[in-house]
This record gives structure tokens, C-alpha cells and sequence, in this order.
């Protein structure tokens, strides 16, 4: 981290540390969190695992939280919000803070239970029925890479808690939509718990912020033995916007963890996913897709830890880079000594479309035991022209060929999602940024 940054950093930090709800983060614990991100540094790219990524914004950034959106003002936030997916029970977080009275239900579907640190101690906020808050002092982990984790700790205004109730097997489908609503420094922070033998599919999308918006966001899940969790992430926000995100997820004994993350948004973004499979027969599948136009950075660290014996592991991931962009994704698979018989695949395709774009996708393994199946592979590419040839011969114009191609590229990671509504959100997300608009308005139908 450079000394005008660290500077800023302590500063900003300092004038707002007695303002900041003790109720979120302890003042103990934002203080640490800050003497520990200065002691280690931002990443920069001198740092392996965040070389491609760009965070040069960061020097022109407050990292003070935004003034938040009143719900009231509902001028600030509403133009941001997606169409909804039928079947979804709705809520909004909006700069960072639930916001109760702008969407959230009277009551949330059975089989759930939702606490908001920054609500009342007293009396739980309308619409957010709460569960036993998350103990004061226990931090989100953050290592080495997680270092953003420790920015988040500092300054966030509210912490979210989700957790399903024992004895409700299937959970009905539950969105959280994330808006940040201008410019400004942001710190959405979310729990998640899924208890044994819960099924719970979760739907997390991010909008909004304009120019030197920053939002740095961090979640923790934690899969229970034999908990299934469906988890789909949309990451679309302005343009001009910076979007930071650290989620570390826990995955127990015979549970299976399914994230599908999707990425097109914000100037320049990264994701850091640490995903542990901590006891036997956990399994993990990950189906991702970017998109890159013009100057954009989407970038990707994926570290997935085999620790026991018998876990699974999915990897899927697939990559656009057009104009001056760039994207990166580094798919990182350790398997820990003692746990024989994993099995872990890693499928990583990527096609660069112009001469200054760039795609950087990098399979990594490392084993510490025998008796494992362990497979990956890497592919770049530009368009087939003989697919191409054959389309134009069709009478179809070019740039609609080009994007037919790269939406069959994409659709992969798409296709087996079972939800047909769900679905065609996702298909409909990716396929605005092919450039043929009546792929994207097909979609939307």
C-alpha cells in the first residue's frame, strides 16, 4: 500500500471511528481490523494473486461510508432495481444497511430467520423477523488474500444474519438485492447459516454506483452437514464504479454448495472466493461467466480446499474480453494432506475478441496426497470463422453471427440451471453485453 493511501486510510478512519454502530462491529474489533490492514498492506500487483487486478481507483477513493440513502427517497435507489424473478421473495440493501420499509416483506417465507445488527436492539425492524445475532467480536476471517475483508471490518454500517430453521427441508427462493445508490465508499456485509438438512437457493445481485463509487462487500456462508445451498451472484454496476467482494464459505459433512457468479459490471472488479470443503463427501460446483468491454477489469481468485476425504470439486468457468478489456480468473485447488479420494475438475475457456483485449485464466493445483482424481484445463481462443462463415453465408450481418457465437460460448454455464425464470434473468444479463440487442430482448421474453 502506498503512504498517501495508508495515510488516508488510518485518517478517515480516526475521524469516523466514534460515529460508527458499535452494534455492527465493536469498536475494538474496527480499530484491530485497521492496525491489521496497515501492518499488511492493500494488495497491489507485486501480489501473485492480484496482479491482474486494478486497483488504481483506490488512490482517488474515499473509504469513508457513504451518507446512506433514506428508504424514503425512493429518487435515489428505484431507477437501480432490476425486474424481479418470479417466485423470489425480495429484500434490499440499500448503501449497505437492510432497509426494511423499501421492499422487504411484512414477514419473511417460512423457514428463515433475519436479524440486522444496525436495527434496534429492542424491537426488530418491520419486515425483518430476528435470529440470534452473530456474536459481537467474531470476525470474518481474513487472510492473505482476504485483505479487502479487514477494509469492510473497519467501516461497515450494518451486518445482515440469514439463517434457515431446522425442520423446514426446503426453503422457499429469497433475493437480496444490493444498490449502491451514488458515489461514495459502500460495505454491504452478509451471514449466512444453512442448518443440516436445509435446502435454501439464494438469488444476490449488485447494482448501481456511478463514478468513484467504491463498494467493498463481504459474506460468510456456512453449510451444516447435509445443508444444499443454490447460490447465484450478478454482479452489474456502473460503468465507472469499483466493486470489490470477499465471500469465504464452509461446507460440512455430505453438504453441497452450488454457486453461479456472473460478472459484467463496474469499471473494474474483483472477486475473491475462498471456498473450504472442511469435512468428507462435501461437494462444491462453481459455474461462472465474465464479461469484459472497452476498459474493463473483471477479475477472479477462486482458492477451493479439498480438507477431508472424499470432497468434490466443479469448476466452470467461461470469459469474454472485447475491446480493452481484461479478464482474469485464477482457479486455485489445494488438496490438503490426508484427503484421499477427492475429485476435482476445473474446465477454464476464455475468447478475446480484438487486438487489445486480454484474458488471463490460470487452473492451479496443488495436491498433498495420493489416491485423488484431480483434472484441469485452459483454453483461449478467438471466434471459429469457419462458424462464422457458415452463419454469414445464412444471411445473417456480422456483428449479429459474432454474437450468436459468444452466446453459445456463455450459454453452458447457463443451461442447467432448472429454474426457467431464473434462468432467463441470467441469460438476459449476459446476453446485453453481446452487442446484438435482439438476443437480449429474445431473452427477456
Amino acid at each position: 500500500m502506498s503512504i498517501p493511501i495508508a495515510e488516508k486510510l488510518s485518517r478517515e478512519h480516526a475521524a469516523l471511528a466514534a460515529a460508527l454502530p458499535v452494534r455492527v462491529v465493536s469498536g475494538a474489533r474496527r480499530r484491530a481490523a485497521i492496525d491489521e490492514l496497515l501492518a499488511r498492506g492493500l494488495p497491489t500487483g507485486r501480489d501473485e494473486n492480484w496482479r491482474y487486478a486494478n486497483l488504481r481507483a483506490l488512490e482517488r477513493s474515499s473509504f469513508a461510508p457513504a451518507a446512506p440513502a433514506a428508504a424514503s427517497d425512493t429518487a435515489a435507489w428505484s431507477t437501480l432495481l432490476p425486474a424481479p424473478v418470479a417466485g423470489f421473495t425480495r429484500l434490499l440493501v440499500i448503501d449497505g444497511i437492510l432497509t426494511s420499509d423499501a421492499g422487504a416483506p411484512s414477514a419473511l417465507p417460512a423457514g428463515l430467520e433475519l436479524h440486522s445488527a444496525r436495527a434496534s436492539d429492542s424491537q426488530p425492524a418491520t419486515g425483518t423477523p430476528t435470529a440470534t445475532p452473530t456474536p459481537a467480536d467474531a470476525a470474518i476471517n481474513a487472510d492473505a488474500d482476504e485483505r479487502f475483508a479487514l477494509l469492510n471490518e473497519a467501516f461497515a454500517l450494518d451486518e445482515i444474519t440469514l439463517r434457515t430453521v431446522a425442520g423446514v427441508a426446503t426453503v422457499p427462493a429469497l433475493e437480496f438485492v444490493f444498490v449502491s445508490s451514488g458515489a461514495g465508499a459502500v460495505y454491504p456485509r452478509l451471514r449466512l447459516e444453512v442448518v443440516p438438512g436445509t435446502s435454501l437457493r439464494l438469488l444476490e445481485r449488485h447494482v448501481g454506483g456511478s463514478a468513484g463509487a467504491l463498494t467493498n462487500g463481504v459474506m460468510a456462508v456456512r453449510l451444516a452437514p447435509d445443508a444444499q445451498l443454490d447460490h447465484y451472484r450478478l454482479q452489474s454496476q456502473g460503468v465507472e464504479a469499483t466493486w470489490i467482494d470477499t465471500l469465504d464459505v464452509a461446507v460440512a459433512r455430505g453438504a453441497d454448495y452450488r454457486l453461479h457468479q456472473y460478472a459484467v459490471g463496474a469499471r473494474s472488479a474483483r472477486s475473491t472466493l475462498r471456498i473450504r470443503l472442511a469435512e468428507p463427501t462435501a461437494r462444491v460446483t462453481l459455474h461462472a461467466a465474465s464479461i469484459a468491454e472497452h476498459t474493463q477489469v473483471q477479475d477472479t481468485y477462486a482458492r477451493i480446499e479439498h480438507a477431508a476425504v472424499q470432497t468434490r470439486s466443479v469448476e466452470n468457468f467461461r470469459a469474454i474480453a472485447t475491446g480493452r478489456g481484461r479478464v482474469a480468473f485464477n482457479g486455485h485447488v489445494v488438496v490438503r494432506p490426508g484427503a484421499a479420494g477427492s475429485d476435482s475438475k476445473q474446465s477454464l475457456r476464455s475468447l478475446i475478441d480484438g487486438a487489445d483485449a486480454e484474458v488471463d485464466a490460470r487452473p492451479q493445483l496443488e495436491i498433498y496426497t495420493d489416491d485423488v482424481q484431480c483434472s484441469h484445463g485452459a483454453t483461449a481462443g478467438k471466434l471459429d470463422e469457419t462458424m462464422l462463415f457458415y452463419l454469414l453465408s445464412r444471411g445473417l450481418s456480422r456483428e449479429t453471427a459474432q454474437s450468436l457465437l459468444k452466446w453459445a460460448f456463455l450459454e453452458d454455464t447457463v443451461a442447467h440451471i432448472a429454474d426457467a425464470g431464473l434462468r432467463a434473468t441470467i441469460e438476459a444479463l449476459l446476453a446485453a453485453h453481446l452487442k446484438d440487442p435482439t438476443i437480449a430482448a429474445g431473452r427477456r421474453e
